[in-house]
């Protein structure tokens, strides 16, 4: 799975996708602008990197955003120590590159065993998505990222999310990632497409949540449409509403690699946020601007 970027470079890439109009209000085009000198900066700061300060992911706090659907058991793995990320309980006690914060015997007791070839006894890991939390063996991930080693054998619990844990997560996307499991709670996509998509702010999901649920309700008023559940409700706004207005903007941008990429919900978006700017509840089609987007 590949991790989102970050919202500021995003937002500025997805406005490329507008069409450009004669339209586009004076406040619209101060915006872009603001966008992509922001944009910029974002990129000249990235360079430095996060700091290597930030603690470890806390289990509890990302099953809180997430949301717990259901366990799917415990298995035996051979783990990839760049995806260990959390710890159950330890979260302070280690960097989020697992370096230890403070020197301890069993740190160097643990460093004896590895220099002397012993092969460590598996570590205990829950699994959250893309992410996994340290239960028992913190000094086993710490010393094996020290000895450069890949993997560590590991009994691994996996519990299946409501929203995607990535593997990119950090403690900033929390809230929005508490806000794409509200939307999934209101909304339940295919796991297929909550895979492939993503938003960085809570305003975001919830800009999406009332796009879909006033579809609903157009399509009730229009000609008496209803759902008699939520996950149909969702399937077929995704197939009736967003997938034909996504066809149509990703038609527009197929010469432009900067927005192709997006995921489809972020080209929704940036064509949902293009159709308010007009003060219109109709999809334009964004290559001339006038014809209905269908």
């Amino acid at each position: 799975m590949t991790c989102p970027r970050r919202p500021i470079r995003d937002l500025a890439r997805m406005t490329r996708a507008l069409p450009s109009f004669t339209t586009r209000p004076p406040a619209l085009q101060r915006c872009l602008a603001i966008l992509g000198l922001l944009a910029t900066v974002e990129a000249q700061m990235g360079i430095f990197g996060r700091r290597s300060s930030e603690g470890l992911l806390a289990y509890g706090a990302v099953l809180d955003a997430v949301g717990r659907d259901h366990d799917m058991g415990s298995y035996d793995d051979e783990v990839q120590l760049a995806a260990i990320v959390g710890s159950v309980a330890r979260t302070e006690d280690f960097d989020r590159g697992f370096r230890p914060r403070r020197h301890t015997p069993r740190l160097d007791d643990v460093r004896r065993k590895f220099d002397a070839g012993g092969w460590p006894p598996p570590i205990r890991l829950f699994r959250l998505g893309e992410l996994y939390f340290v239960v028992d063996g913190h000094h086993r991930v710490a010393v094996a990222r020290e000895r450069n080693w890949a993997t560590l054998p590991a009994r691994v619990r996996r519990v299946c999310t409501i929203a995607y844990a990535r593997a990119c997560m950090t403690s900033i996307d929390l809230a929005a990632s508490a806000a794409e499991r509200r939307f999934l709670e209101q909304l339940p996509l295919a796991d297929g497409v909550r895979e492939a998509n993503w938003l960085h702010t809570p305003a975001n999901w919830s800009r999406i949540a009332d796009s879909a649920m006033a579809w609903g309700l157009r399509r009730q008023l229009a000609d008496g449409t209803t759902y008699c559940c939520a996950t149909d409700l969702a399937t077929a706004w995704w197939a009736t509403e967003v997938m034909p207005v996504v066809a149509a903007w990703r038609r527009h941008a197929a010469n432009d690699a900067t927005t192709t990429d997006l995921p489809d919900l972020q080209v929704f978006l940036a064509a949902l946020a293009h159709r308010d700017s007009l003060g219109t509840l109709d999809w334009a089609d964004p290559a001339n601007g006038h014809t209905p987007c269908r």
